[in-house]
């Protein structure tokens, strides 16, 4: 179906974006994916080409365009010609508009140049091994010593934790306060800030995703973003953007597996005829053509709403549910019906299954999302028992 969002201008830079993508990035995704990071280069030659943080202001390097158009784009066809594990997508649309919003002049100019070119790899860090989707429980604790935080704990399932520079660290600031926390700017070569080993994941092989250990880590006050004790509000602040990103990612995945699998079934032969001619192929990728269709559209209409500011948590939890669920699903049909082959993973459509997986997981599970839209509907118990 067409997308109608796009004006020929959006074509046009998707025409560039994707020969970057062939010609810079998918020649070493195989080698990514054995050594389990991307190179360093990789973010500094999408720097040069003006693909990361393009909303962020000229003066700081960036190309001022605030149309998230523009974003989708870039991680749509990192999806379809370059590499899930790239997370550039982290980097721009996620972790660098928390010191675009929330950074003073002078953090700005320190940090936001360097991340327009790559320089600068940019890490958020909330998950802890006993606080994942109930951030308030996170244990990681700054105590306040006047110029200073000393900053304690330990953070897991980072991505990009290896090779960040600049990790943005939630952390307990205000003991009594169940929602008292605070974000901390932690940078590469600080004492006592340390790297776990990188951990093996089911899929998305080419993104490093480690621990980081806090071991009285000074961070000076002139690191922390915004204002004390008010992290919680921030983080959900930006979580319309992210869960948004989210399901950009999660229905060009699903795109991406249905056009492998479209090619394959018309070339693959059984029985003396191809079997994408088979009843049951031919049922499966229709019904499939549909829901990625509808899903598109929804996502394409909510990234509308987010370039006019309108885009509310529960229209964003809805996107983030319908196209990471749908990357899942429209995966599975398509391992099944490629047969032994979509098992091994020297065909991309097993990749693409185990990448899609933890979609339904990060940036807020799917039944976080269905707790989000119930209760935008009123169907919230501790009201209702009342």
């Amino acid at each position: 179906m067409r997308r109608f969002i796009f004006e020929p201008e959006h074509e046009q830079f998707r025409d560039s974006v994707r020969r970057f993508m062939q010609k810079e990035i998918a020649p070493h995704a195989a080698r990514w994916r054995e050594q389990g990071y991307v190179d360093r280069w990789a973010f500094t030659k999408a720097g040069e080409q003006g693909y990361l943080l393009m909303w962020a202001d000229e003066k700081y390097g960036g190309a001022a365009v605030a149309d998230f158009r523009y974003s989708q784009i870039v991680y749509e066809e990192n999806m379809r010609e370059g590499d899930p594990g790239f997370y550039l997508q982290l980097h721009s649309g996620l972790v660098a508009p928390y010191i675009a919003g929330l950074g003073t002049e002078e953090q700005k100019e320190r940090w936001l140049p360097g991340c327009v070119r790559g320089e600068k790899i940019l890490a958020v860090a909330m998950t802890e091994s006993g606080a994942g989707s109930d951030l308030a429980g996170m244990k990681s604790y700054a105590e306040d010593h006047g110029d200073h935080y000393v900053l304690n704990g330990s953070k897991t399932y980072i991505s990009n934790g290896q090779l960040a520079d600049l990790v943005v660290v939630a952390a307990r600031t205000e003991a009594t306060q169940r929602y008292g926390l605070s974000l901390l700017v932690v940078e590469s070569g600080m004492a006592g800030f340390k790297r776990g080993p990188r951990l093996k994941k089911v899929g998305l092989h080419a993104q490093d995703t480690s621990e980081l250990f806090f071991d009285n880590v000074m961070v000076p006050k002139t690191n922390l973003l915004g204002a004390p004790n008010k992290g919680f509000g921030y983080l959900s602040q930006f979580l319309a953007g992210e869960r948004l990103i989210a399901a950009v990612d999660g229905v060009a995945l699903a795109q991406t597996a249905f056009d492998l699998t479209l090619d394959y079934i018309r070339q693959r032969s059984a029985f003396g005829q191809p079997i994408g001619t088979f009843q049951n192929s031919r049922f499966t990728m229709a019904a499939l053509r549909a829901e990625i269709d509808s899903v598109q559209t929804f996502i394409d209409q909510c990234v509308l709403e987010y370039n006019a500011n309108r885009l509310t948590g529960d229209l964003a939890a809805e996107a983030k549910l319908l196209g990471t669920e749908l990357a899942g699903k429209v995966a599975d049909a398509c391992v099944q019906l490629h047969g032994g082959a979509g098992y091994m993973e020297e065909y991309r459509i097993a990749r693409l299954f185990c990448d899609a997986r933890v979609m339904r997981i990060f940036a807020g599970t799917s039944e976080i999302m269905k707790e989000i839209i119930g209760r935008g509907l009123g169907l919230d118990d501790r009201k209702l028992k009342r």
